[in-house]
């Protein structure tokens, strides 16, 4: 869609959801959804309890949506003190509409032309590559459905333009005028400045985000065609360490955070990523790791283990467990110090550092395997199998 006069062919016959702060640009994507896609349309506002007004503004978008007739959500967010609020609040914000978008859902953003020059020059500012030059995609996976930005190519003029012919009415975050936020800093002293001798900027600065962008899939496509080349990856998404580094530097780069963005992993610094190359030539009895955020890098017999730590485990997902967790007297173990194991069909007791070691277990998940007991009975072991028992 470049006109706020014209539909959005993506959009049709989509279920859609807006995130709706009540502030000018969400209010005019509301009214234009509203326009085009009445019955298939429904409201999240995400309350950060920043400021003494948000209560009021749950209520002015909660009432516009009564009025509406619009199915409305309010969630509210809480943000723990740190030194990058705008950071923290985003990520919160994300996390709480992926969570709430139901399947094949749209989650709309009113992000327009020039939120996507701001965000192209703060990258630049904090020294990001093409991924983060490339700023915001007009749409991606998110959740179980899809983020769109639906008016990402409409200027801010015509936004404005477009609430008042239709009279809207909006609030105003008295947070906008604060220039501590790089982005208000940016909006409100930088850009203006520079207006003044590059006209048109937001839609140039626009154009080197497309630039950016073909160059992304550029590097995309190169790293899919090394990973195929090379067979690269395993069923278990772990990386080849002996067939990577074979590759030219650069290219190893592009792999693993091509990877790592597959695996919806925060993009690493500079710094970690120098250590990630660092992991590839250590010995393996030091025990190589490497962290950032949630994420962690560790390398084993010859692959890179990827683990989020804050990813969702399935307490359910052995099949021991679902089948004894309603014996009488089930409980749930983890190995000791000096721990024998007897498997079915052996003489004798095992070692059970020696059956893990022999079943190619990394050392860090060793002490985290369950150990199902009925009476005291070891009678299975998660990721083992069944034990020797006297029926």
């Amino acid at each position: 869609m470049e006109s706020l006069k014209n539909k959005d062919a993506f959009l049709e016959g989509k279920k859609l959801v807006i995130a709706l702060s009540g502030g000018i640009d969400s209010i005019v994507l509301l009214h234009y959804l509203y326009t085009h896609y009445p019955n298939n349309l429904r409201a999240i506002h995400c309350n950060h309890h920043l400021s003494k007004h948000c209560f009021e503004w749950d209520k002015f978008c909660k009432d516009l949506c009564s009025k509406l007739i619009i199915p409305y959500t309010n969630v509210d967010i809480f943000i723990e003190d740190g030194s990058n609020l705008e950071e923290n609040a985003r990520k919160k914000r994300y996390h709480s509409l992926s969570s709430n978008l139901k399947e094949n859902e749209v989650l709309c953003t009113a992000h327009h032309q020039n939120d996507q020059a701001e965000t192209l020059l703060l990258q630049l500012f904090r020294g990001a590559g093409v991924a983060g030059l490339a700023s915001m995609p007009k749409s991606k996976p998110l959740g179980k459905g899809i983020h769109y930005r639906p008016i990402l190519n409409i200027k801010k003029s015509e936004i404005v333009k477009y609430a008042n012919t239709h009279h809207l009415s909006w609030i105003e975050d008295d947070s906008n005028t604060n220039t501590n936020f790089r982005r208000n800093f940016l909006r409100l002293e930088i850009i203006p400045k520079i207006e003044t001798v590059y006209k048109n900027l937001s839609k140039t600065l626009v154009r080197s985000v497309k630039h950016q962008s073909e160059a992304l899939q550029l590097n995309q496509a190169l790293a899919e065609i090394d990973i195929k080349e090379h067979q690269l990856i395993s069923n278990d998404l772990r990386l080849n360490t002996n067939r990577l580094t074979q590759l030219d530097t650069y290219r190893v780069k592009n792999i693993i955070r091509y990877h790592l963005s597959n695996l919806g992993f925060l993009s690493p610094s500079d710094k970690v990523m120098d250590q990630i190359l660092d992991l590839l030539s250590a010995k393996e009895d030091a025990k190589p790791l490497v962290s950032w955020d949630q994420f962690e890098i560790r390398r084993f017999q010859g692959q890179l283990y990827f683990i989020d730590n804050h990813a969702d485990h399935n307490e359910n997902f052995c099949p021991y467990h679902l089948e004894f967790e309603n014996f009488p007297n089930f409980s749930i173990r983890y190995r000791t110090e000096g721990q024998r194991i007897k498997l079915p069909g052996k003489k004798h007791s095992q070692s059970l550092k020696k059956v893990l070691q022999e079943a190619n277990i990394p050392p860090w998940e060793r002490s985290s395997l369950k150990m199902y007991y009925i009476d005291d009975e070891l009678r299975a072991m998660e990721r083992i199998g069944r034990m020797e028992h006297t029926d």
